[in-house]
């Protein structure tokens, strides 16, 4: 991609799009604000500390009902590791392409390598490559290295311990995300333990990330504009930056800070909190000078679960439960977001337009 002498015109934004005061306007990098979201030190949470605990859940709270975002640090994530999942990364996107292709993410499935996913689209492609691993809590029970077993079998025995890398950070993501989980039921005022019961069974997606340099970043975006459909996004980003928030009508910049993963709201657990905490929408921008590293572990349901906010998020009025979406299967929305849809500010709202009365059969309370 960065040996073109011009961005193919695949990757480029309408001048309309790119120049316009809409959400999707790319700015001058020095006019961009910074989104200044909590930074949560989870050693209190850890440790149980009541008034740490206490503050943590304000913070969150706050965060959350605005744009989603914050970032946590003294996670329990070994920074060692950390390292060697950023340095795996080299040995994967240097392949031969003829290799990587070998192991090409296919249409309508979450795995796999895919170079700007030219595979799904065919206008506005994000100027990034990626590879996919699919992770399902439960291999923890079953003692099956899922993650390092795909790895191992698609790309050869000499990649068995970039599998194991990646095998260890996706359980040590299961466990912060896990930990997210009970502060954002304490947050939200319900019972603690909650939505972490809601998870324990489910599925995630560990995506490596580069943006390689771009000689002319104001024409095209890393990741454009967009919400995720997950239920929560736990990203780690290198030092370079280029993630950017959609808020107070106004692109703000997430800035790196060493050693803390970013957590945003994703739509699946704004329809779990019957709206109440926000999934903002977001982009990342590219880079003239450096490439741009990020891990991104996705957060989802057991496929089968239904999406159902607790009783205590559903306000009455005159004895009637007031809903702001109505039940569905994490199956269906991964089927419209990945076979029908390109994800942006009104995923859901498109989603429910979609869903057929076969799939719908599942009652509001």
């Amino acid at each position: 991609m960065q040996t073109q002498p011009n961005i193919p015109k695949e990757f480029l934004w309408a001048k309309g799009e790119i120049h316009s005061n809409k959400p999707n306007k790319l700015e001058d990098e020095n006019h961009v604000l910074e989104l200044n979201e909590p930074l949560i030190d989870l050693n209190g949470f850890f440790n149980g500390d009541e008034e740490s605990i206490k503050n943590s859940v304000a913070l969150i709270n706050k965060a959350c009902t605005s744009h989603g975002f914050f970032q946590v640090t003294n996670h329990g994530v070994d920074s060692n590791l950390v390292r060697e999942a950023e340095r795996e990364m080299d040995s994967l996107f240097k392949l031969p392409l003829e290799k990587k292709l070998r192991v090409q993410r296919k249409a309508g499935e979450l795995y796999g390598y895919s170079g700007a996913h030219a595979d799904r689209f065919s206008n506005q492609l994000p100027w990034k490559e990626t590879f996919s691993l699919a992770y399902n809590y439960r291999d923890d029970d079953d003692r099956t290295p899922i993650v390092m077993d795909y790895v191992k079998s698609h790309l050869g025995e000499e990649f068995e311990y970039t599998g194991w890398v990646y095998q260890k950070y996706c359980e040590a993501m299961k466990k912060v995300s896990l930990a997210i989980f009970e502060l954002l039921g304490i947050s939200l005022g319900i019972e603690r333990s909650h939505y972490k019961k809601f998870f324990e069974d489910g599925s995630s997606i560990l995506r490596c990330n580069l943006y390689p340099k771009c000689k002319e970043p104001g024409l095209t975006y890393g990741t454009g504009p967009h919400c995720d459909p997950t239920s929560l996004t736990i990203l780690h980003q290198d030092q370079v930056g280029g993630l950017e928030v959609f808020a107070n009508n106004k692109w703000q910049a997430v800035r790196p800070k060493q050693d803390a993963l970013v957590i945003n709201i994703g739509d699946t657990f704004m329809a779990l909190s019957n709206g109440r905490y926000k999934s903002c929408m977001h982009r990342a921008k590219v880079n003239k000078d450096k490439e741009r590293r990020s891990l991104a572990f996705f957060v989802n349901p057991a496929e089968d679960k239904v999406v159902r906010p607790p009783h205590d998020l559903v306000p009455r009025v005159e004895g009637i439960f007031c809903r702001t979406y109505p039940d569905f299967k994490w199956s269906h929305l991964l089927e419209f977001t990945q076979k029908h849809y390109r994800s942006d500010l009104t995923t859901l709202q498109n989603f429910f337009l979609w869903l057929p009365s076969s799939k719908f059969g599942l009652p509001l309370f």
